[in-house]
């Protein structure tokens, strides 16, 4: 019986060990609810369950490159991943010759984000000379002017919910955060201390870039993408981390002229 069990665990091994590779890049700036990290590897959240969903569809063993924002370039350039996933072309001032993009998958909102009970201001421009809270490496394009003019300085922090700790704790008046991590920081806090989206600063499609290289199931990985997004499959791990807002935020997106919704 004994013996049974451990060639039945070898075979087991082997075949795992033969299943193609993917390697994905994985941002240490993410926080829940886009992906928790326990020691170096994830292990839950959207992007953590869409990665793992698309190695299943394409039959290949998932394996994450846990790093540093800023180094997650230099990875792709080197041919050391395959896939990374919540990005858009907005962001790139470069084309990427060796990776295609994938269909848009998630549809993500930047807010700007005051303590409980602050008044928005009527105008981008309005907002005291002040320290802003925002993550190492991410662009803000609707606020690139105010920060070139001097008039809001950033106050980078590694994650997106260091950031609203901060906001939290008075470390600034106002921060920048994805609508995701607003609603999963706000999740436990009574509605008298839960942090305010005071406006829309910007809305992208994000996406996946595929490695188009012989090694990678390039064509197999985008279609599975495909798939994923028109099955609904998406929407299904969007709700497993999903919680009700807790105040509702204007879709329309506002730039430093724009009036801002209260």
């Amino acid at each position: 019986m004994h013996k049974a069990l451990l060639i039945l665990m070898l075979w087991a091994g082997n075949a795992l060990a033969e299943q193609p590779v993917l390697r994905f890049s994985v941002a240490e700036s993410w926080s829940m609810p886009l992906i928790r990290i326990e020691q170096d590897q994830p292990v839950e959240g959207i992007l953590f369950d869409l990665m793992q969903t698309l190695a299943r569809e394409t039959g290949t063993r998932a394996e994450y490159h846990v790093m540093a924002r800023l180094r997650v370039q230099q990875a792709m350039d080197a041919d050391e991943v395959d896939v990374r996933c919540h990005v858009t072309p907005a962001w790139f001032d470069n084309r990427f010759d060796k990776f295609l993009w994938s269909v848009p998958l998630l549809h993500q909102r930047d807010l700007l984000v005051g303590s409980p009970g602050q008044y928005a201001p009527t105008r981008l421009e309005q907002l005291p000379t002040q320290a802003v809270g925002t993550v190492l490496g991410y662009r803000y394009p609707a606020l690139d002017a105010l920060f070139d003019q001097g008039r809001l300085r950033r106050e980078d922090s590694r994650n997106q919910v260091l950031v609203l700790q901060k906001l939290q704790a008075g470390r600034y008046r106002h921060a920048v955060s994805n609508e995701f991590s607003l609603l999963w920081f706000n999740r436990t806090l009574p509605p008298a201390q839960q942090l305010q989206a005071l406006a829309v600063l910007e809305e992208q499609d994000l996406r996946c870039i595929v490695r188009n290289d012989p090694t990678v199931p390039t064509q197999a990985v985008l279609n599975a993408l495909a798939h994923m997004k028109q099955s609904g499959q998406i929407e299904r791990i969007l709700q497993r981390y999903s919680t009700p807002p807790t105040r509702p935020v204007s879709a329309q997106t506002v730039t430093s002229s724009q009036i801002l919704d209260r």
